[in-house]
């Protein structure tokens, strides 16, 4: 085989990868904003620089090592940390149900930072849970919590929400007590129909799938006998509208 050869079949054999890479980015959606701050890889980092200071409490929802070790203690090594799980195991300080999550942390000091991620769409009422984690954070404190939007399924039966970051803000709105500093998706997915889908459907590509979800948020007011039957809908959708047909 001569060297032209070898370089042509070395050249196909990289050309799909190259075409796939080279169209990525036509299956992104314009109207979806990237996490910049918070994305995947960097909110560890960014959360441990604005609150690993000594004095600051924080709270981890969803804390114990499941998918390998958590780095969580050394990332806040100068700030107290608490890890809260469902379960007991390694990490975890505090064992309850997220759902009342107020009710462990009754007469103690609230936190600076509750955060939480690949967590959320394991929670059978996140709503409740929002609002659980007003109750805990202090005024001026922040939240931050990163889900999944287009993910596999996993951890069933209890995996029952995927969320975009619309309904990140929808959970921590104006009308719990929320500023949103930074709200989005990352790492873009690209996927399509199989072949075993509706015979219309077969092979069809989807755009739009990001595998995460996050939302940084800071709350600026308390909220006195707060319920979500009593929320004002067009505070909870920041004022925006569903869009028409065209």
């Amino acid at each position: 085989m001569n060297v032209l050869v070898k370089k042509l079949l070395l050249t196909c054999r990289k050309l799909p990868l190259f075409i796939e890479n080279k169209f990525d980015k036509f299956f992104l959606s314009p109207d979806v904003p990237a996490s910049k701050r918070i994305s995947h890889q960097k909110w560890p980092g960014y959360l441990s620089e604005i609150c690993n200071k000594p004095g600051m409490r924080i709270l981890e929802i969803g804390s114990r090592e499941v998918t390998g070790a958590s780095f969580a203690r050394k990332q806040f090594s100068k700030a107290h940390y608490t890890g809260f799980d469902y379960y007991a195991g390694k990490n975890v300080d505090v064992v309850g149900n997220v759902h009342k999550l107020s009710s462990y942390f009754q007469g103690k000091e609230k936190f600076d930072l509750v955060y939480s991620y690949a967590c959320f769409e394991h929670f059978a009422m996140p709503w409740i849970v929002a609002s659980e984690i007003a109750k805990v954070l202090k005024i001026g404190g922040i939240v931050f919590i990163e889900t999944h939007f287009s993910f596999s399924s996993h951890e069933r039966p209890w995996h029952f929400f995927q969320f975009s970051d619309m309904a990140l803000k929808v959970l921590f709105s104006p009308a719990l007590g929320f500023e949103c500093i930074e709200a989005g998706m990352s790492n873009p997915i690209i996927g399509r129909f199989s072949a075993l889908a509706d015979p219309y459907l077969k092979n069809k590509p989807v755009g739009g799938l990001y595998c995460h979800s996050e939302y940084l948020g800071k709350k600026v007011k308390e909220v006195q006998d707060f319920d979500w039957r009593n929320v004002d809908f067009a505070e909870v959708v920041g004022g925006t509208t569903y869009p028409e047909a065209k």
